[in-house]
């Protein structure tokens, strides 16, 4: 089916052929699928070219995992390693240009969302913080029941043993306004902040301005540098673009 694709591409007079992109998925942790995947593709992209086609590049697409919850996982700097053998090694010898994706994997772990926490309160057994970030700032969680790690980054909750399964609530009106369920965490207090980890990718991104809320600042750490490079939306921001 490929091969009849490119062929009917080439004889187009608006497109031009000149290489093969894939994807497999999201979130993958293992370097195996994308070792079989370029594998196929370097036979692919000799095939194509027997067939007159002349293909100079590769897109390896993205996919390359990070591990949420799993704090044994292999450093990033070994994983990436393996990664980059197993999709270069099967393109030696093709002189084709490779573009990769690898996006989420980057991004991810370099982010956090800070919260404070404005309540405590139980209903029904149930143990809830309420904190000031919604499913409008970190939509993962609601969208696909995605985890983040939080974390307490107060000294007196990393001291104190004590600890408690909570919700962790935004205070939106939405049944779905959760950053996550029947976690296990240090006992907080009202005031606290935590921070919810690996919010690099597919946090602003994915963000939004739902029940008025303002969108947070952006704050760029680099070892003892702090600069903000997006500043705290505005409620005359969000009102801005309206005609009245």
């Amino acid at each position: 089916e490929a091969r009849s694709l490119y062929a009917w591409a080439s004889g187009s007079r608006h497109l031009k052929v000149a290489g093969i992109s894939v994807h497999i998925g999201s979130q993958i942790t293992e370097v195996k699928p994308f070792r079989a995947t370029m594998e196929r593709v370097a036979e692919l992209v000799q095939v194509l070219r027997q067939d007159g086609h002349q293909i100079e590049f590769v897109d390896a697409g993205g996919g390359l995992g990070i591990c949420y919850e799993d704090s044994s996982a292999p450093e990033f700097s070994h994983h990436v390693v393996a990664y980059a053998e197993a999709v270069v090694r099967p393109l030696r010898g093709l002189k084709v240009h490779l573009l990769l994706e690898p996006g989420r994997s980057i991004v991810g772990p370099a982010g956090a969302l800070l919260t404070s926490v404005l309540y405590k309160k139980k209903n029904d057994g149930r143990r809830f913080l309420v904190v000031d970030a919604a499913m409008n700032d970190l939509l993962r969680p609601s969208l696909y029941n995605a985890y983040h790690e939080i974390i307490p980054t107060t000294a007196d909750s990393h001291a104190t043993t004590g600890r408690e399964n909570v919700d962790v609530v935004g205070p939106v009106c939405e049944t779905g306004d959760f950053l996550a369920r029947d976690r296990e965490l240090p006992i907080v207090n009202e005031g606290d902040l935590l921070a919810i980890l690996d919010a690099g990718a597919y946090g602003m991104s994915q963000s939004s301005n739902y029940n008025t809320r303002p969108r947070p600042a952006e704050v760029l750490v680099d070892g003892k540098s702090v600069k903000l490079i997006r500043r705290r939306e505005s409620v005359t921001d969000l009102l801005r673009p309206e005609s009245f």
